[in-house]
């Protein structure tokens, strides 16, 4: 565990493995670095350098009271990957995959290779439809799926951080109107990233449809489709993390 300083915010950051660079980037108001810690990130590790961090606001790093949107917390990873080789592979969840496609998008010559896990677009659109931006912190948990909800209920200290976090992010920060605001993509835009991507969507989430217009537009993109909703790190564990191991190999050269 450590903290780097990166865009005017510290960060708290892990790495696991020796290897060609990996970072990885979880979702909004409920992930942190644990959700590819105790997920996919140990089978990369094998083979590559995994770095993983708390996207502001979020987990231990700092809570400044704006930046939630995307280009900024692009600008985070930028920072954050300065003492990486000039190429590095990135896998985001969530509107963690939105910042790894911003950062694609503004940076095409750094990255290599490009996983988006559940991009939702337009990302507002997302958020509205799961009740975070309408149902208020004290009722953000129990808008999650049940299995989610159930693992969150089974720790009183865990779900008592995750309720303040939530109502820390919710009113002393600008996140969800940053969410709101974020803007839709469209084909010119998406025409910047070089990187072959791997798009990864549940069969049962609502976000399917931006996968597959992502996969249709990107330069050069595939659509996976596994059994699950949104969370797919935690209802497809085993086989998202095949889908990553072999993305990542099947492009070494790319």
């Amino acid at each position: 565990m450590s903290f780097l300083e990166a865009n005017g915010v510290r960060l708290h950051t892990t790495e696991l493995g020796a290897g060609p660079p990996v970072v990885m980037l979880h979702g909004l108001l409920i992930g942190s670095l644990a959700s590819w810690y105790f997920t996919a990130a140990p089978a990369l590790a094998r083979t590559h350098a995994v770095r993983l961090y708390d996207l502001r606001g979020h987990g231990l790093s700092d809570r400044p009271a704006d930046g939630y949107d995307t280009a900024t917390m692009a600008a985070d990873l930028a920072a954050l990957i300065g003492d990486l080789p000039d190429r590095v592979d990135l896998v985001g969840h969530s509107y963690g995959a939105l910042v790894a496609l911003a950062f694609a998008r503004a940076h095409p010559a750094r990255v290599r290779r490009l996983v988006l896990v559940e991009a939702p677009l337009p990302p507002a659109t997302f958020a509205d439809e799961h009740g975070f931006l309408t149902a208020g912190p004290d009722h953000m948990i129990a808008a999650l799926p049940p299995g989610l909800r159930e693992a969150i209920a089974g720790g009183r200290r865990q779900a008592a951080r995750l309720l303040a976090t939530l109502r820390a992010l919710a009113y002393e920060t600008t996140l969800l109107a940053d969410l709101r605001a974020e803007p839709d993509l469209d084909a010119a835009a998406l025409a910047a990233v070089t990187a072959p991507t791997l798009c990864v969507y549940g069969d049962r989430s609502s976000c399917r449809p931006a996968g597959e217009r992502l996969a249709a537009q990107l330069p050069d993109a595939r659509l996976a489709i596994l059994p699950g909703g949104h969370y797919l790190h935690l209802d497809a564990k085993d086989a998202l993390t095949a889908l990553l191991v072999a993305h990542l190999a099947e492009h070494g050269d790319g």
